[in-house]
């Protein structure tokens, strides 16, 4: 019994040791796991990409190709438009009147001139007359005045008068004559050897009409030429005003009765000029 008993228990044990090299030996022989062969799905997709794949090329050929073609015929078609082309342009340019394609002139609108720069512009074409007639034949005629004197002075009377311009001051006296200058103590063309001179200072018996009718004597100081000039056409003008009071709205209007009060400006202390300052030096 004893025997039975321990022979039931060593059976396991030897038949552990009997399965173990027999699993062993199994596990040796086991073969390695052959490489997964691809089914058919993985074939069918391979397939598709490889077809997607071909597709797209093409379709970039055609792509490219189209595109090509399309600049050719681009490029051919600005060297040589078609007839249609060439039909529409001419119309077009039959159609549209000369000058279409400039852009149009923006007029400004006109100043309105001051009595001064009227005065100035009159001056300047009587005096361009006057040099006219004096280089053709009618040089030494006189120009004609504008209006008849209304008022005729007698001859004993002694008109005075004050023109300032700038700096000059002068001091005018005018009786009746045959259209005398006298400035002082010389004549006109002597005192005032330029013709626009002359004419600024004729202006307001030009425009008066006593142009030859009164006989003008003045004397001035202060200034320049130019001022003086002013100065002596102020004078005349106020005269007139003395003589003929219906002529102060003719010459108003053409600002012969304005005292002309534009001067330079004075320079000021610390000031190069009248406003120019030094240049700023920190250091």
């Amino acid at each position: 019994m004893a025997e039975d008993e321990r022979t039931e228990d060593e059976r396991p044990e030897r038949a552990e040791e009997q399965e173990t090299p027999e699993a062993e030996a199994l596990e040796v022989e086991a073969p390695e796991a052959a490489p997964e062969t691809p089914g058919p799905e993985a074939e069918s997709s391979e397939g598709e990409a490889d077809a997607g794949a071909a597709e797209e090329a093409e379709t970039t050929a055609e792509e490219e190709a189209d595109a090509g073609a399309e600049e050719e015929a681009e490029a051919t078609a600005e060297q040589a438009p078609s007839g249609r082309a060439r039909d529409r342009g001419a119309s077009s340019e039959e159609k549209a009147p000369p000058g279409a394609e400039l852009e149009p002139i923006a007029i400004e609108p006109q100043r309105e001139l001051s009595a001064e720069e009227r005065a100035r512009l009159e001056a300047e074409a009587e005096e361009r007359a006057r040099a006219e007639a004096e280089a053709t034949a009618e040089g030494g005629e006189e120009p004609v005045p504008t209006r008849e004197p209304a008022v005729e002075l007698p001859v004993e009377a002694r008109i005075q008068a004050t023109g300032k311009r700038k700096s000059s001051i002068a001091r005018v006296v005018l009786r009746a004559g045959s259209g005398g200058f006298e400035i002082n103590k010389r004549s006109l063309e002597e005192y005032f050897p330029r013709h626009q001179h002359q004419t600024f200072v004729r202006q307001p018996l030009l425009t008066s009409g006593y142009e030859g009718k009164v006989d003008v004597r003045v004397r001035v100081h202060g200034g320049g030429i130019a001022g003086q000039a002013g100065a002596v056409r102020h004078g005349i003008a106020r005269a007139l005003t003395e003589i003929d009071p219906e002529l102060r709205g003719e010459l108003k209007r053409r600002g012969l009765l304005t005292r002309d009060a534009r001067a330079k400006e004075r320079r000021k202390a610390g000031l190069k000029k009248a406003r120019k300052r030094p240049q700023f030096s920190k250091r």
